[in-house]
């Protein structure tokens, strides 16, 4: 009986530790993560965006050879699944620099 009771009373201890919120807690609550949207975009200005969408053109046509590897390492289910486990240049080697040599 008396093993209940100590347990118990350690039960709500650490009921009551556990569930203590403190103000630091509350801090987030103040101020709002996130913005309308009416004022969502006003921190760019329309020349920076403008040369941000340019340079990502410039990206997407430019793009190195690993990342173009990769993307088609994705694009094949086994070769991405090998990937996981060895990475994508061991996997891009062995699903398609053997089919390239194979010409």
């Amino acid at each position: 009986m008396k093993s209940l009771l100590l347990l118990t009373i350690l039960a709500a201890l650490a009921v009551a530790i556990l569930c203590y919120e403190s103000h630091e807690s509350m801090e987030s609550y103040e101020i709002s993560p996130f913005l309308n949207r009416r004022n969502a975009n006003s921190f760019i200005s329309p020349q920076q965006r403008w040369r941000a969408k340019a340079q990502e053109r410039v990206r997407e046509r430019t793009k190195p050879a690993h990342e173009i590897n990769r993307e088609a390492c994705d694009d094949y289910t086994l070769c991405e699944r090998y990937a996981m486990v060895y990475g994508y240049n061991a996997a891009y080697n062995r699903y398609f620099r053997q089919r390239r040599g194979a010409k």
